[in-house]
This record gives structure tokens, sequence and C-alpha cells, in this order.
């Protein structure tokens, strides 16, 4: 028997799309191919990126609502422990009556003209469906069902993007001025060090197909009682921290203290945790190494994802043992470790890689900066972006024999509308499939829509448009736009606001949990 929707992807963004399907009476499936519910936001990145508290409404709402009540607090908290997030999703699907399937991987979809009828996966699973949602951070059922789609950089005049395609160098997030990239200092014959890439990058504004860097966001704690050390790599390679010996040397010769906060932006959680990112010139991000994970197969993804965790760990590793690092440098790493209450079935590491931007579809639409920067008019919103345009960074090169890191970029925006055309494949494509992850936008303006919130927010319109497409027996494409926004409003979900009066301050200036990181 078909359901009457199949959502693909255990982000947070399909959880909250199978909930809302389901909540209308629709019998829902939820395949996820990883075991644990709600990617990133029950993956480690318990810090959230906002923009402004007030476009985060209806259902999405519902589920922050539903962590500040577990913690105690009524004020909104946008920072949550990887286990409370995995508890309220699991409550929402199972309160809701969704059917989920964990460990299942797309092997092929079928089509009847332009309409999906059935996707094939591994274990022996078919599923048919009504409606499809391809909520999954790779956009692995859109590519499967034949939708155009695109990887990397666009070039700066397809769209008219000023910020897009190859960059040049950014003054934030590069390496002190000498610090060297070759093997031998000073002889460019002896090849570069690990972790930069061949080549100068290629010409400002042209287009490539590098996406920006990817890593783990790691659940750490400094609480004894409930901390594991960071396991050793399984072949650690000091050649790969090299570049980071040599900026260490660079700050010290220069009379500047190097401190283990500088290698990590570090903010607090609830419980004793915290969320450690990325941050400066070389940090958790693996830059370069994220290329082929897009279009990559089981196999390929599987190497670049382990290849993440021994990177990650030696980095650690690295910090923790290496007599070029200060020793009270060396002293706040010991300070750090995995959490033994968190991702107990991997050792207290999260499974979930930080896959920043994979696949975008190439829609019925696509967002680009100008819609960011509210140039264009919307009348068919769905939901609401307000995070600063943000791309880290793509690669590493030498450049006129300088070292660059390159591709990173930081543009602050005012609150915008998010289309539904952003949802939809041509119709010629596909007609009964909604994309509101991999959703059809330019790399500079994903930059700014890649928000677990976003994704939450426009997962519960692309239930809902589902469900409306059901009942009012048309194409995804078709349905009536009132009727659909209207739906939406009724839950408290938010289309539009006034920007007036407002300013763009620098993003970081107004980021909800900036008190909350540790400096020192």
């Amino acid at each position: 028997m078909p359901y009457d929707v199949c959502v693909f992807g255990g982000t947070a963004g399909g959880v909250i799309a199978a909930v809302s399907a389901a909540r209308l009476g629709r019998s829902v499936v939820l395949a996820s191919e990883g075991p644990r519910l709600g990617g990133m936001v029950s993956g480690g990145l318990g810090a959230t990126d906002v923009g402004r508290n007030e476009i985060v409404g209806g259902i999405t709402r519902e589920f922050y609502e539903r962590t500040w009540r577990i913690y105690g607090v009524r004020e909104p908290l946008w920072r949550i422990t990887p286990g409370v997030a995995t508890r309220v999703f699991a409550d929402m699907v199972r309160e809701a009556g969704v059917t989920v399937l964990a460990g299942v991987r797309i092997l092929r979809a079928e089509k009847k003209a332009a309409r999906l009828v059935r996707v094939s996966a591994d274990r022996g699973v078919t599923l048919e469906a009504r409606m499809f949602i391809d909520a999954s951070y790779e956009g692995d059922l859109l590519a499967a069902a034949g939708v155009g789609y695109s990887v990397g950089r666009e070039a700066s005049a397809q769209y008219g993007e000023p910020l897009n395609g190859i960059r040049g160098a950014r003054k934030d997030s590069q390496f002190a001025p000498g610090v060297d990239p070759f093997v031998k200092p000073g002889n460019p014959g002896s090849g570069l060090l690990p972790c930069i890439q061949e080549g100068d990058g290629g010409p400002a504004g042209e287009g490539d197909r590098r996406v920006q860097a990817y890593n783990f966001r790691l659940c750490l704690t400094d609480v004894a009682a409930n901390r594991i050390p960071v396991p050793p790599p399984e072949a650690y390679d000091p050649a790969r921290y090299e570049l980071l010996a040599r900026q260490i040397s660079m700050l010290r010769d220069s009379g500047q203290a190097v401190k283990f906060t500088d290698f990590f932006l570090i903010v607090r959680l609830p419980d004793g945790k915290t969320d450690f990112n990325n941050t400066g010139p070389f940090s958790s991000d693996h830059v370069g190494a994220s290329w082929e994970y897009p279009d990559g197969g089981p196999e390929v993804r599987e190497r670049i994802r382990r290849d993440h965790v021994e990177y990650t760990r030696g980095l650690f590793h690295f910090i923790r043992t290496d007599p070029r690092v200060p020793p009270e440098a060396r002293r706040g790493a010991e300070m750090w470790g995995l959490c033994r209450d968190e991702f107990t079935e991997t050792g207290g590491w999260s499974p979930q890689l930080y896959v920043r931007e994979a696949r975008r579809m190439v829609g019925s639409m696509v967002l680009t900066q100008a819609d960011c920067e509210r140039k264009k008019p919307v009348t068919d919103s769905v939901g609401m972006a307000a995070f600063t345009i943000d791309s880290h960074i793509c690669q590493r090169v030498v450049r006129e024999g300088k070292l660059e890191n390159e591709g990173n970029i930081g543009a602050d925006v005012l609150p915008y509308p998010v289309s539904y055309g952003t949802l939809l494949p041509r119709q010629k494509e596909c007609e009964n499939l909604l994309v509101p992850v991999c959703l059809s936008a330019s790399h500079v303006s994903y930059g700014s829509l890649r928000m677990e919130p976003v994704f939450m927010v426009l997962g519960q319109s692309a239930g809902f448009a589902a469900s409306q497409a059901i009942a009012e027996g048309k194409s995804v494409q078709e349905i009536r736009i009132p009727v659909l926004q209207s739906a939406l409003q009724s839950t408290g979900q938010v289309l539009d606001i006034s920007v007036a009066g407002m300013k763009t301050e620098e993003w970081w200036h107004s980021w909800p949990h900036q008190p909350h990181v540790i400096k020192d």
C-alpha cells in the first residue's frame, strides 16, 4: 500500500516535514540513511545559528520550545545538547504516527512521465508514495529522480552575484604573514605541505566545483566525571599539522600569546557541555577534503567521513603533545573530552559529518544574492531566513608565493522571505517532489539559507504543500499558494516581517549565543 508522503533524509528538516504531513492526517514514512534522527541538530551543532529570533515560528518553534521546557527556561535558548534534541525529535515523530526506517540508502528512483512512483533502496526496501520530499543534506533523491542540480560555486556573472565564484583573499581567517607553505621553507621545489591544494585557485569570479569545508561539530565537556579523552587517530601524521605549528611559531615570535581557545570556537551548552566549531586559519575545518563528497558514492563518502574523523582526532593529538604548542594551550586541551552520556553508541563521537553544502537543486526559481538583499518582490513566501551570507573556506592555495585561504564569505543581511519556488523542481522534471534542504539556490544565497532552523521551517512548508497537493489532486507546482500560506500562518509560521528601521549590524554582535563563547 503506497504512503501518502515519503520523506528521505533524517535531518531536522526531514523530521519536521514528516511530522507536518502526518499531523494533517497523511500516512508518512521517514527514511533515514543514518541511525539517528535530527541531522546536525542532534549531531553536535548545539549553538544554533538563528539570525533573528522572530523569524522562527510554526512547528519549528514548537521543537525549540519543547527543549526549553526540558532545560527549565522560559526565554529563547538556542543552545541544545544532542541527547535532548534526539529525545524531542523522537517524541514528535512518535506522537504524529510517522513510520521511521533507519539505515536506508537510495539505489534508484522510478518515474512515470514526470511523477515519482517508487524508490528502491538497499536492504530490499521499496517505497511507493503519492508525494516525495528530499530532506537530505546530499540531495540523493532529487539526483536519482533526474532533477537538475549544481555543485560548487557559480561564476559571479551567472546570476549577477558579486560574492559568487572564486574569491580574492579576505583579511580574516588568514595565516600570519610569513608562514611558509613549502615542505622545506623557502624551497618551492620541495613541494607543498599537507592540507594545501595544488594550483593558484583560479581566476577571481569564475565558477568551480569546490565546496566549502566540512567538519565535525564536537560536543565536548570539561566536567571530569562525564569526560572521555578524545582518542588519538589510528595513524597520526604530524606533517598534517605542520602549517599550524608554523602559525603558532610565527605568532609567538611576534610576542602574541597562544591559547587553546585560539584553535576552536567554543560555545557553552546546558549541562556542562559545549559545541566546538572551526575558527581562524587552521582549525577543525578539513579544507579541500570535501570536494568529492556531493556526487560520491557510499564508499567515497565513507572514506571522506573517516578522513575527517582522523584529521580531527589528529588535531587534538597535535595540540596535546607537540612541544611547539605552548604548555598552557596543551594543558587546555587536556581539560576537554567527549561526553560519556552523548553518542553512547559511537563512543561519544558524533556519527554526523557537518555537510555544509552538497548538491543544490536547480529548480523552478533559483534564490540568489539579490533575494538575500531583499531586492526582489516575493509573493509566494513559505518561510524566512536571516543569517549572514556565510561560506567557509573552499580551498587553501599558494598565490604568488603567498599562502592563502580562499572562499570564505561573511556578509550581513536583513530578514528576507523564501519563495515556495525554491522547493520545486522544474515541472517537466518532477511534479510530486519537494526539496527543503538541497533547495534551489546559488552558492552565495545557500550560505545564508543553510541554517538548521531554516531547513526546519521549509520542511514544514514542504509537508503542508505535499498534503495540499494530494487534497487538490494537483502537482506541487500547481497548488494554490494563498491556501498554503494561510495554512502555514495558522500554525504560527512566519512568512515575512517588516525590516523598516532595522540595521544590518555586524552579525557577530547580534548572535544569540555570543555571550556564551569561551575565550580564555
